[in-house]
């Protein structure tokens, strides 16, 4: 067998090791990765030397070798630049934004580091501290620092961020969440959920495919945008908007049978429920040209994280909250 595996393994393999024994080599390989994929858009033949790199870094990266760390505003200076710099779900407008997030009273921020690759954060989460779970977005951006510690019960995660664009494929947000959880859990005994406030990336551009004759309605009357700042209007598609949305998070499938939206595929792989959807929680432009403005909470509950795992990966199945159950018959 041991033959064999030399046999087949390919050369350039044995090159990357090679490489990567030089000092600060596995940065630098990560970056030649991240100027590979970009070179595969035009040229998809260069795709087994990715396949190459990609099998070597799960195993560089496995979970064996990261080390979570809590970022504050005593973080060294270049990695709270980094962070600034790699946060794109909802982007800081400037250094106040940033110490606003790191603020001890009722945020945290962890990220997992590599001993290769120093003082680079991998992946990082955001946490908002707060009673009850949230429903949008603004009011957590926006919230004036705390004076006090707040009287929390619920760690909401509203942001996550993988770092390096090399490392595709490589999965560290599972390990990440869970971990944090359990930090939390130990640091705030009276937490009693853990939830996040996640966008649905894909609902806007399923919704433009959708060709039945109530999806086209609710997409024509969202495009035209003329609900955003009309509560009349609002109230009037929310249960439209919950029961299409509802079909596209629990049933819509993609490649593989999984579910269509990637946030949703992470986080349910995770153990994760679907737990509520948000509508209207992000009228940042963005938000609303991927998803019309929805949000949604995914719940992590400790003693079913293990069993809601298994059965999505064996069966496929779906976790969801009363409210989206509801919806779906509607």
């Amino acid at each position: 067998m041991a033959d064999l595996f030399r046999a087949v393994e390919p050369a350039r393999q044995t090159l990357l090791r090679r490489l990567n024994l030089a000092p600060g080599a596995t940065l630098r390989l990560v970056r030649m990765r991240e100027d590979l994929l970009k070179a595969i858009a035009d040229d998809p033949a260069l795709a087994p030397i990715d396949e190459d790199f990609a099998h070597l870094f799960a195993s560089w990266f496995n979970r064996g070798f990261l080390t979570l760390r809590r970022i504050d505003w005593a973080s060294p200076a270049a990695i709270l630049e980094k962070i600034m710099d790699y946060e794109i779900v909802h982007r800081m407008r400037g250094w106040d934004d940033l110490k606003r997030r790191l603020a001890d009273n009722d945020r945290r921020l962890y990220a997992f580091f590599h001993p290769a690759t120093g003082d680079e954060p991998l992946i990082f989460v955001e946490v908002a501290l707060t009673r009850g779970i949230p429903d949008a977005i603004g009011p957590i951006l926006t919230a004036p620092e705390a004076r006090e510690a707040v009287d929390a019960d619920t760690a909401v995660f509203y942001s996550i961020n993988n770092s390096l664009a090399g490392l595709k494929g490589v999965s560290f947000g599972n390990f990440l969440i869970k971990q944090v959880v359990a930090v939390l859990s130990a640091e705030l005994p009276q937490l009693s959920r853990f939830v996040t406030l996640s966008p649905v990336p894909g609902f806007a551009r399923w919704l433009a495919a959708q060709d039945d004759d109530r999806a086209a309605a609710l997409g024509r009357a969202l495009a035209a945008g003329e609900w955003s700042e009309d509560a009349d209007a609002i109230e009037a598609l929310r249960p439209e908007i919950e029961a299409i949305a509802a079909r596209y998070i629990v049933q819509e499938k993609g490649r593989g049978g999984m579910p269509a939206d990637p946030v949703a595929r992470f986080h349910l792989g995770n153990g994760a429920s679907a737990h509520r959807l948000n509508w209207p929680a992000d009228l940042s432009p963005g938000a609303m040209r991927s998803a019309h403005g929805l949000m949604i909470n995914y719940l992590y509950e400790l003693p079913l994280i293990e069993a809601r795992h298994e059965g999505f990966v064996r069966d496929g199945t779906v976790a969801h909250g009363e409210q989206l159950a509801e919806a779906l018959q509607r």
